[in-house]
């Protein structure tokens, strides 16, 4: 059960201050968010922003929170303490003066389809086609008819480079098809934010690049919020409008790429670039 204390909404406190953004209200708020698992503290009133249409990279070792973060958007993992807004609306609890109170599902749910979120492994349904993959969340979550499911799906497999495939099973397609056909499904749902976990850590070397590719053009033409978890550090410092350094649930140094890749001021963020790129 969460802790029954609010955050401040007036002070910054905990792991890291809160980022003021330049265009409104963010898109993700994390307010003195807590998360435990058992005795064990990942994540320790940790305070961050990202701003609407910003894309934001995570990096850290393994084990600092990072993911976390992501699983905590997609309410696969609930916090112990602390707010989560999105676009200034709180995601699964609120305060009602001292209480933590859980939102109802319904309001939940309308929150949540604002966020997609392509995984490390694809999990797409093996027993369905491509095209079916796509077009199975917006016609029974959105509600949209099958006829304009359709159309967006196959815009979409050919922004992704997978329009050949688009009756063949998942089972038939390389990792990297998988990966493509994955992210094709998380923007069918057309989200304002895309989460996105280690999405090139299941796939052979040789076709990370394509995966990459694709992110890199939906990052070029389009406005969405990107929150990334990745140890691809060349695509982070591409992407990216902002990189942010964890360490035990903390934020250890936050800058722009330019900044983080060939001068990080913190002695970890040094430790750790030093490790990942040689």
């Amino acid at each position: 059960m969460p802790d029954p204390v609010p955050p401040d909404p007036t002070t910054s406190r905990g792991s890291h201050a809160m980022t003021t953004t330049s265009n409104g209200t963010p898109a993700i708020e994390f307010r003195d968010v807590v998360k435990r698992f058992g005795d064990n503290v990942v994540l320790d009133k940790l305070n961050f922003s990202v701003a609407k249409g910003d894309r934001v990279t995570l990096i850290g070792p393994s084990g600092s929170g990072k993911t976390t973060i992501l699983r905590l958007l997609m309410t696969l993992e609930e916090a112990n303490g602390g707010l989560i807004l999105i676009d200034g609306d709180p995601y699964t609890h609120e305060y009602k003066g001292d209480r933590w109170v859980e939102i109802p599902e319904k309001r939940r749910r309308v929150v949540r389809n604002r966020v997609g979120m392509v995984f490390q492994q694809f999990n797409l349904f093996p027993n369905m086609s491509v095209l079916e993959n796509i077009i199975e969340a917006p016609v029974h979550v959105l509600g949209l008819s099958k006829k304009d499911a359709v159309e967006r799906a196959e815009q979409l497999l050919e922004q992704v480079g997978m329009s050949d495939k688009r009756d063949a099973r998942c089972t038939q397609l390389s990792g990297g098809q998988q990966q493509r056909v994955a992210i094709a499904r998380a923007l069918a749902m057309d989200p304002e934010i895309l989460l996105l976990d280690e999405v090139t850590s299941a796939l052979d070397p040789e076709i990370v690049a394509d995966v990459l590719g694709v992110l890199r053009e939906i990052a070029r033409t389009t406005d969405i919020t990107m929150l990334l978890v990745t140890h691809e550090m060349q695509f982070a410092r591409e992407v990216s409008n902002r990189v942010l350094m964890f360490d035990h649930g903390q934020i250890v140094e936050e800058a722009d790429p330019e900044t983080m890749f060939t001068n990080p001021s913190h002695e970890r963020t040094q430790e750790f670039l030093k490790a990942v790129l040689g």
